[in-house]
Formats: C-alpha cells, sequence, structure tokens
C-alpha cells in the first residue's frame, strides 16, 4: 500500500533518474548525489540518511517490481548500488537491448564464468564459443565487437583479455544464478553471491576475496570461518 509510503520528492526523482541513467554507480558517488539532489529541491539533506532516502523511493517502486539494491564489488570490496527489475526472472532485461545470438553469447561467457574455479574465463575460451552458437553462429570480430560491448553496458568487466561478471551483473543478476547454477555459492562472510572467490579444500565453503583480505587480516594464521582448518589459499 503506497498511501502510507513516505512521500517521493523531486529530489528522489532526480537521484532516480540518474541512477537508471547509469544502470550502477559507486557508493561514493551515490553519496555525493544524493547530497547534490538535496540541494537543488532544497529537501533537508543528512548524510547518514542515504539508506532511508533509497528506501523512500524503493517503496514507489515496489509496484513497479523494480528496486534499488546494493551490492558488493567482488575486486575491491567497495559497495554499489544497482536498479533491478524483480519482474524479469531470466536474463530477459538485457533482451531489449540485445539480439539473440549476443544474448547466447552472454550466456555461455556467464556458463565459463560461473563454472570456472575462480570467477574468470579468457577471452580465447569465449571466443572459441562464437561459432557454436544455436541461434547464428558469429566471427571472432563481431564477437569481439559484442564483448566490448558487454563491458561499455557495464554486464561483463575486462582485464587483460580476462573476463569477470560485473558487479552491475550480480547485483541484477544474484536470485537467477543462485536458482539456476549448482555451483553458485553465497560467500561465508557477507552471504552474497560470490563469483570471483576463494574455496575452503576442507568444507567447501566459497568468500569473496576481498572478505578473505578482511577476515584474515586479523590472524596469524588463516583458518577456515566455517571447519576451522588451514586455509590453503594464498591470502591476497
Amino acid at each position: 500500500d503506497t498511501t502510507m509510503a513516505p512521500l517521493m520528492t523531486d529530489a528522489h526523482r532526480r537521484f532516480l533518474q540518474v541512477l537508471m541513467s547509469h544502470g550502477i554507480m559507486e557508493g561514493s558517488e551515490v553519496r555525493a548525489l544524493h547530497r547534490r539532489c538535496c540541494e537543488i529541491h532544497k529537501v533537508y539533506y543528512a548524510h547518514d540518511k542515504l539508506e532511508d532516502f533509497i528506501g523512500t523511493i524503493n517503496s514507489h517502486l515496489q509496484p513497479l517490481f523494480m528496486q534499488i539494491r546494493k551490492g558488493m564489488s567482488e575486486s575491491d570490496g567497495r559497495a554499489h548500488y544497482a536498479l533491478v527489475n524483480l519482474a524479469e526472472t531470466e536474463i530477459t532485461k538485457m533482451a531489449s537491448d540485445y539480439t539473440e545470438n549476443e544474448l547466447e553469447l552472454f550466456r555461455k561467457t556467464m556458463d565459463l564464468i560461473i563454472l570456472s574455479e575462480n570467477g574468470f574465463a579468457t577471452s580465447t575460451d569465449i571466443l572459441n564459443l562464437a561459432d557454436q552458437l544455436k541461434t547464428k553462429k558469429m566471427k571472432k570480430k563481431e564477437a569481439e565487437q559484442v564483448l566490448k560491448v558487454f563491458v561499455e553496458d557495464k554486464w561483463l568487466s575486462e582485464r587483460n583479455g580476462v573476463y569477470t561478471l560485473h558487479t552491475r551483473s550480480i547485483i541484477e543478476m544474484e536470485q537467477y544464478i543462485l536458482s539456476n547454477y549448482d555451483v553458485a555459492r553465497k560467500c561465508n562472510i557477507c552471504q552474497s553471491l560470490a563469483i570471483q572467490s576463494q574455496l575452503c579444500e576442507s568444507c567447501g565453503i566459497v568468500m569473496h576475496l576481498p572478505c578473505v583480505r578482511k577476515y584474515f587480516r586479523a590472524q596469524t594464521e588463516p583458518r577456515c570461518p566455517q571447519c576451522n582448518d588451514f586455509w590453503s589459499c594464498d591470502i591476497p
């Protein structure tokens, strides 16, 4: 019932528009945006009230099955905010922006990344999939171009020819990935989906790399938070 929801002001509307146009924003950008929107529209601003401010927007987005969600970058542990479509379980949000065979390439890339040991796929492995697409085969050059677009649109991240899922994909597709991939696991520390992660060889729990860094920082010898066995992976 939105009658009880706190009122949306022009500050909230501007905030939502900017976030929508970016798709995803880093925590510090979002905090600055919160402040700017409140100042422009002369709405009460408190730096510690960002979550309430977003909560107001979310209560109005609820009937539209949309939500602003907070997630973490798997590479550096920084907070990010993304606008998520809750009604669309499949990768349908992307369907309006890409062709069938581009989407198939994305799905296959996602398979490679999620089924890999550590959450990465090389461009060579991805490009080898391009001519096995069921919808319509892709030439390598074309596939390279499509991958570039996925990176620009913040669905994939790329470094030195190695790809992983962008924070945006993880925030938006967490439920989809957890329900469609048996191997998908949540991080033992922060309880959100872990793609780039380390695995305990004894009990099989996984931890994000930033969570591993944080958790073991204070410990003389790293032991698994679950089974207390020695943590055999290199601490990043």
